[in-house]
């Protein structure tokens, strides 16, 4: 161990020390810098310290070009320092800060394959100025140092200027030249001589030497810039000079860059605007050096500007002929949105030119949402771009961060455009129901900038802060559920449902496009493999329950995936015909998921009523069960209702107690029992008003203990006074009626135009019974009419939906 002497403590030093080398730096005393390690030896080096006594030695390289110096090209006078933090970075690289102490010299270098370390001594034993050290001579040296330190700040722009003033303040004269040395900016040679100065006098001595040297090439550097203005302003053709002075500080190859992105700007087919901003942010890339951060800045905006398809456009292809071939081709069924695409080529064939329209497409998952963008593209001829917008909460994705922030780019809708190559592609917006918001902004209030067909023409990225034109594009956004979307958002687009798919199109989705596919995956398109039909029925009514073709590709895979193995495996002869039928699929795809199960017969009916709910995956139809018990009157309900649900319950008791007496009940019955309305499969959330006249029969089935039809279900908002409101989903629910077997479905009244858009397949299968009040619902729902009530309506005249009893109105008699 050795003793450092410091000015303001001393410091126990080891004889032996971990080494790190320094490119293109000399470390000084008092020194206090952030570094970067990187190479295998340094990093073994940094790992040593910091076991130890978080001490090292910091040695210049003679040579900064090699990459794995020897001992002999280092230098043997370094500094020894202490660490004062470690940061592992992610590239396996680690930043760290290191404070210089003293200096050391190298004594010997000891034998390491992993790390450098060497037995070190003391330089000189005080890094602070001896009491009486400092001669007058030495002290008017010092003084002129400072002074010619001060000209050196002033005329070096680089150096920040209250440099000069914070080092004037440091009384110890060997610290003060420590750290005016360590802030040169000469070459490495020049301040390892001031490192390995013995004496405060040498000290400044060289450092007189080296400022005076510099001084003078930086009046020299200050005159010729001064004659050159003024040369400028004499005669504005004879600029010659300072381009040849910035050749002589330019890297090799970079004047030929510059050459080639001047050329690049003005080879473009940009808009006057873009191209102004582009040759005034070239011209301030060629002032800058090249090592300044601002420059990459800049380069990076050019090239930016340079990639986007600022006037090329794809041919369309305007044959709606082969148009709708292509989509029969690619999809079956979907017909509306196959329509609407097929309108929009047929008009701009005829006129040219179309603002592009914005759809957008909104079904359950698996209907083929996304892919029917594709093949749209494809359709048309144009590129394809998709981006997904599930979880986006930053409305920087949309329009770019600003280029004040570190990292700035555009956002994914002008990054969308570069890599589309054209200013018409089709642009999917995927999920534009799942966005969020929060701190740093809307995207979907983003969005209405981008879809909107007033404001695209001009869209104005942060990045570019050029106006974009996207008004040829054809916007497609994809959504499960309306919900989600923004009114103002939702009023830009133009929805179009996808509700699902029917058996008899899933049969034919299955046959045509799934099962070839998968047998192309599975090395099985040259055998001849069968799927008999009733073995696609099976697997769509036993092995899925979804409105879209996703799980059924899963399960058709499966299949597949089955029989390859059994061909790979020989246990099927190489020439032998493959047929898979129904019998087949247990041992294929085990025991059935959905098995038919028979509906409760007539008897089993009392209290159940069949309903027709709309959910994100599509229609289903539930069971709604109550039950009556003697009670104090109390309602519970169960089976995880929201709110409006909930409401709709109370609703329904209402209507029931408020029509007692034509029911055949007791007026006083809901004081002596208790009710509960329950849905089955509790552990799903459900809503909405729609089961309102649902609840209402069931209830009503329950009190009266005449059963309902099993094959009947309804849908339908229900109010205090047995009026029957106009709901949603109506398409999605008649698919799901179908799907269920179910033969009678009842709707409100104001919903009748919607039966128009149905299927024949399903209009065919299912009668539909519209109805205004819950009197004709109760007509249509049970397999008898309640006691008294067929009498009531005959002796009071007109019919049971014509009363409109409810709070405030007087009880038949």
């Amino acid at each position: 161990m050795w003793t450092l002497i410091r000015a303001d403590d001393t410091v126990q030093v080891r004889e032996r020390l971990p080494v790190i080398a320094l490119r293109d730096l000399v470390f000084f005393p008092y020194m206090v810098l952030p570094l970067l390690i990187g190479r295998p030896r340094s990093l073994a080096a940094l790992h040593t310290a910091a076991e130890e006594d978080h001490l090292l030695l910091l040695l210049a390289q003679r040579s900064a070009e090699v990459e794995d110096p020897q001992h002999s090209e280092l230098y043997r006078v370094g500094t020894v320092t202490r660490l004062l933090q470690v940061s592992h970075l992610p590239d396996g690289t680690a930043r760290i800060v290191v404070e210089g102490l003293g200096r050391a010299r190298v004594r010997r270098f000891l034998a390491s394959k992993s790390a450098f370390r060497a037995v070190v001594g003391p330089y000189v034993r005080r890094e602070v100025e001896a009491a009486g050290e400092t001669d007058v001579e030495v002290e008017a040296l010092v003084r002129r140092v400072q002074r010619m330190y001060e000209e050196y700040v002033r005329l070096d722009r680089r150096m920040p200027d209250e440099l000069s003033g914070t080092l004037s303040g440091i009384g110890d004269h060997v610290r003060l030249g420590h750290l005016m040395a360590g802030h040169l900016l000469v070459a490495v040679p020049a301040k390892q001589a001031i490192l390995e100065a013995h004496s405060t006098g040498e000290l400044f001595g060289r450092l007189r030497d080296v400022l005076a040297r510099e001084i003078e090439v930086l009046r020299i550097e200050e005159r010729i810039e001064e004659e050159v203005r003024e040369q400028a302003h004499r005669d504005p053709r004879q600029i010659y000079l300072p381009d040849q002075l910035k050749g002589i500080h330019r890297e090799p190859g970079e004047e030929e860059e510059w050459a080639e992105l001047e050329q690049a700007v003005t080879s473009a087919r940009l808009p006057p605007p873009a191209r102004e901003r582009a040759v005034r942010e070239l011209k301030r890339l060629k002032r800058l050096g090249p090592l300044t951060p601002e420059a990459s800045v800049i380069r990076t905006y050019l090239d930016w500007i340079l990639a986007l398809p600022w006037e090329p456009r794809t041919e369309d292809n305007l044959n709606v002929r082969r148009a709708a071939e292509i989509l029969e081709q690619d999809h079956y069924g979907l017909m509306e949105v196959k329509e609407r695409i097929l309108d929009y080529i047929a008009v701009l064939s005829l006129v040219g030119q179309l603002q592009g329209p914005i759809l957008c497409l909104v079904g359950p998952p698996g209907v083929g949402k996304t892919s029917l963008g594709r093949s749209i593209a494809g359709t048309l001829g144009r590129a394809f771009v998709r981006m997904s917008l599930g979880g986006v909460r930053d409305e920087a994705e949309i329009r770019g961060h600003r280029r004040t922030y570190v990292g700035a780019l555009p956002g994914r809708v002008i990054q969308g455009m570069r890599r589309s190559g054209s200013r018409n592609p089709v642009f999917l917006l995927d999920e534009v129901d799942k966005m969020a918001r929060d701190v740093h902004g809307d995207p979907a209030a983003a969005l209405l900038e981008v879809l909107d067909p007033e404001q695209n023409r001009a869209f104005q990225d942060h990045y570019l802060e050029l106006e974009f034109d996207l008004s040829d594009v054809l916007f497609i956004t994809t959504a499960n559920t309306l919900g989600g979307i923004p009114a103002a958002l939702r009023d830009r687009m133009e929805v179009i449902r996808l509700p699902g798919y029917l058996e008899t199109e899933k049969r034919v989705i299955a046959s045509r496009f799934l099962w070839p596919r998968q047998l192309q995956r599975h090395g099985l398109a040259g055998r001849a493999v069968v799927l008999e039909d009733e073995t696609v029925q099976a697997v769509i009514t036993e092995y899925t329950k979804e409105a879209g073709v996703r799980e059924l590709e899963r399960r058709v895979s499966r299949v597949a995936r089955k029989l390859a193995r059994r061909v790979a495996g020989g246990a099927v002869p190489a020439d032998a015909a493959l047929v898979v039928g129904p019998g087949d699929l247990r041992e294929l795809l085990g025991p059935p998921l959905y098995p038919r199960s028979a509906r409760p017969t007539e008897e089993d009916r009392v209290g159940i009523a069949n309903a027709l709910a709309w959910t994100a995956s599509g229609g289903e139809v539930l069971d709604v069960e109550v039950a009556v018990v003697t009670g104090r009157g109390r309602l519970q309900l169960t089976g995880t209702m929201g709110s409006v649900m909930r409401e709709s319950a109370f609703a329904a008791v209402t209507y029931a107690r408020s029509r007692a007496a034509w029911l055949g009940l007791d007026r006083e019955f809901h004081r002596s029992v208790d009710i509960h309305i329950h849905i089955p499969e509790g552990a799903t959330p459900k809503d909405g008003p729609s089961a309102g006249v649902t609840m209402a029969i069931a209830l009503i089935s329950a009190l009266t203990g005449i059963p309902t039809r099993p094959d009947a279900a309804m849908t339908g908002e229900i109010t205090l006074r047995g009026r029957v409101l106009p709901v949603g989903g109506v398409r999605e629910k008649a698919v799901a009626a179908q799907r269920g077997g179910m033969r009678r479905v009842i709707l409100p009244a104001e919903n009748a135009a919607d039966l128009e858009l149905l299927p024949e397949e399903v209009k065919g299968g299912i009668e539909f019974v519209c109805v205004r009040t819950m009197d004709e619902v109760l007509d249509a729902a049970l397999l008898a009419s309640p006691a008294g009530f067929a009498a009531r309506r005959a002796t009071e005249g007109g019919s049971a939906g014509s009363y409109a009893g409810g709070a405030g109105a007087p009880l038949p008699a």
